[in-house]
């Protein structure tokens, strides 16, 4: 057993740690039937208008579309355009707001949260399953890790009561150490959910989602990774990993998906995956060509 493949089976073995259960109760694949449930945002997707992008978004066979934070303020006319198109929302990709909930400016603190309100309120009109949320990017605080976990138990309860209010959820992006310095494991993000959720646990307002990009520097296993997400997984982000050519259309580089789809599987994950990555080539022929990459990935899986 190589080292990797050493640590890819601890991952396992403690992922019951990080979620409060049992992996052995759920490894049976065939118990928890599921399906690749795919999502894109409108970035990657050819067209002169976001009607048109959303037509080809459908017309290639994804369920939803991913907004991203400029929706807030025209959720109805992007909730009409989705609904036109056949299409669900799955969440919206908000960010940081420069990492303001998290900074050691207390001053900047309220504004962030009143923002995010409005960014849950907005996930709520487009009946997204969450809004992700990225505690703070390399740079935007100078508080410490353990003073910005402290910080998130202070202010994410309420924020996930108030999301639940609007019948979605807060879901924490755990990034790559290139980008944040905090918040950089799947099952960091899923003790987080845990602790500001409390009894509520993975019905609570705190989620959290895996990116096989990020995944690809900071997880020793996908897998693994995504078990230890377990049931408080809301959301995927679909992109190849830190080999040449970075973060493109999955297919286009060698990370291969199969054993996070694997994970997936094991979790009776039913939300998204949705490509949040750049395109090597012509659009038109290369995303049709990723879907049906990733479709043969799953059923491998």
């Amino acid at each position: 057993m190589n080292r990797r493949d050493f640590f890819s089976s601890a991952a396992l073995l403690g992922a019951a740690a990080a979620v409060g259960g049992s992996v052995k109760a759920e490894s049976d694949s065939s118990a928890c039937p599921t399906k690749l449930r795919l999502s894109s945002q409108l970035g990657i997707i050819p067209g002169d208008s976001i009607p048109e992008k959303l037509a080809k978004i459908k017309d290639w066979g994804c369920e939803a579309v991913e907004w991203g934070g400029d929706v807030v303020g025209c959720a109805e006319e992007r909730r009409k355009m989705a609904d036109d198109a056949g299409l669900l929302s799955s969440v919206i990709c908000w960010g940081s707001h420069n990492g303001d909930m998290c900074s050691e400016d207390v001053s900047k603190r309220q504004p962030g949260i009143d923002d995010l309100k409005r960014a849950i309120e907005a996930a709520g009109i487009l009946g997204c399953v969450g809004v992700i949320y990225v505690p703070a990017f390399n740079g935007q605080t100078k508080l410490n890790n353990f003073e910005i976990r402290q910080r998130c138990l202070e202010f994410l309860p309420e924020m996930g009561q108030f999301a639940l209010a609007h019948n979605t959820k807060i879901i924490l992006e755990p990034l790559c150490r290139m980008e944040a310095f905090f918040l950089r494991q799947v099952a960091d993000g899923a003790a987080i959910a845990r602790d500001c959720n409390g009894e509520a646990g993975p019905d609570g307002g705190i989620s959290v989602m895996g990116d096989f990009y990020h995944m690809d520097t900071e997880e020793t296993s996908q897998m693994g990774a995504f078990i230890c997400g377990g049931p408080y997984m809301r959301h995927v982000h679909l992109a190849g990993g830190v080999a040449a050519p970075r973060r493109t259309l999955p297919g286009q580089n060698c990370t291969r998906f199969v054993d996070g789809f694997r994970g997936l599987k094991m979790i009776g994950y039913k939300y998204f995956c949705s490509f949040e990555c750049g395109v090597d080539g012509d659009k038109m022929v290369e995303v049709p060509k990723s879907i049906a990459f990733l479709r043969d990935q799953w059923e491998q899986a």
